[in-house]
């Protein structure tokens, strides 16, 4: 597995933007998307997040590498929102919220963001989504089920993305009609995944103020380096094919998925494994 750097830009125009990289798929780290003057950098804390929601229960998911039956990962576990950020702010754990839409809880944190939209108006402001996590804990290598551009702003600590372009899922021993691999990038060995060593990809690493681009369809794998949080908006995809893509793909294929696992259970695991260590197989002949 092969990683280059993805660059940092800062100060570029909606139209250079479009053209240099969303149009081209090319990720890259955006130092300016949340703007500085937003109410967000002075006012938002972990104080202050249990202070206006910390009564709140919420799921709580631990690591996914682990978990191939299923789209998403089932929560661990309950607990309040304010003894999640105790817990992440005093120990490592691999804890971690999932789509957890603290701006929807509490609404009114929308008008402490100002986008600098470098899409030209593309980006949907809202609809934003939270991701908290502890220190040590990490998503499974996946991409995104509707195919839309993803920008992730960091707000407090770090994370380590993985990215490698949607033409790489053989390789990367993609589970069919799921959106997740088999493979753990980080642990997984080559003896055992030998089509993992011709993965080509990027690596970001990003704190508090940067965002990164994440192209439509891109996998990702993402490692929270500290405790912290982030959040996700949404671009649509650039072409209609793309777009058509992801709808079947929210609304046919993750359906047709989970009743085939209701009828044959483990087989249909079992089938999907075969058949994506097959494809990774074959696709791995073209670099040999």
């Amino acid at each position: 597995m092969k990683l280059k750097p993805v660059d940092s830009i800062s100060g570029i125009s909606p139209n250079d933007f479009v053209r240099d990289y969303l149009n081209k798929g090319q990720p890259v780290i955006l130092k300016d998307f949340i703007s500085k003057d937003s109410a967000c950098w002075t006012k938002w804390s972990y104080d202050y997040f249990k202070e206006i929601a910390g009564d709140v229960k919420i799921d709580v998911y631990g690591r996914e590498e682990e978990g191939h039956n299923y789209a998403a990962s089932p929560p661990v576990g309950k607990m309040t929102f304010a003894e999640y950020l105790d817990k992440i702010s005093t120990e490592p754990t691999e804890l971690r919220l999932f789509l957890f839409n603290l701006l929807k809880i509490r609404p009114e944190l929308k008008k402490d963001l100002i986008y600098n939209d470098v899409t030209g108006g593309k980006v949907i402001q809202g609809l934003p989504y939270m991701f908290f996590g502890g220190e040590g804990s990490a998503t499974r290598n996946h991409f995104d089920i509707d195919m839309s551009h993803v920008f992730i702003s960091q707000f407090q600590g770090y994370k380590r993305i993985w990215l490698f372009p949607n033409e790489q899922s053989d390789l990367m021993y993609k589970l069919p009609y799921n959106f997740h691999s088999i493979t753990n990038l980080k642990t997984s060995s080559v003896e055992e995944y030998p089509a993992l060593q011709y993965l080509n990809g990027y690596e970001a690493v990003i704190g508090p103020g940067d965002t990164c681009y994440m192209p439509a369809g891109w996998w990702h794998y993402i490692q929270y380096e500290t405790e912290g949080y982030s959040i996700s908006v949404r671009a649509l995809a650039n072409s209609l094919g793309e777009k058509l893509k992801g709808a079947r793909n929210l609304f046919i294929t993750r359906h047709f998925d989970d009743t085939m696992r209701k009828i044959f259970k483990d087989k249909w695991l079992q089938y999907k494994i075969e058949k994506a260590t097959q494809r990774a197989n074959k696709a791995m002949r073209r670099y040999k």
